[in-house]
């Protein structure tokens, strides 16, 4: 049950991620009036968008304990890592980077960091998801 749990927190960490960053921002940069009104808005989204990935994370950390003993469950062994690189690029991109963006300081370099941030962000909880998702099996 852990493990199933934890594929679902995986799935919903990378399917927010890939809907917000690569669905609905670049919607509202098409189809907003201005650049600003767009830009507040993602700034609003991604804000919502880390919570939802702490949250994801937490639990997958959690979870990854084994509940017979202290060890890591199989799957953690190696997802353990990008859970965590996740979870701070996530806390990184929010607190450190966003209020550069948002107050428009050399808005050109920030918003690189920001996306290539945000792109490790999305690359980590698909490896996360990748890891823990059961393999299918082998037709005859």
């Amino acid at each position: 049950m852990d493990r199933r749990f934890a594929v679902l927190l995986a799935a919903l960490w990378w399917g927010s991620l890939t809907t917000i960053g690569f669905l609905v921002v670049p919607l509202l940069f098409a189809n907003l009036p201005t650049p600003a009104m767009a830009g507040g808005m993602a700034a609003k989204l991604f804000a919502a968008q880390t919570w939802v990935s702490m949250a994801c994370g937490l639990l997958l950390l959690l979870l990854s304990r084994s509940k017979q003993s202290q060890t890591l469950s199989q799957w953690a062994q190696v997802a353990i890592i990008f859970i965590t690189l996740g979870l701070l690029t996530a806390l990184l991109n929010q607190f450190a980077v966003a209020p550069r963006i948002v107050a428009r300081e050399n808005l050109r370099l920030w918003h690189s960091v920001g996306s290539v941030m945000y792109l490790v962000q999305w690359l980590c909880a698909g490896i996360v998801l990748w890891k823990l998702a059961p393999n299918s099996p082998q037709p005859d």
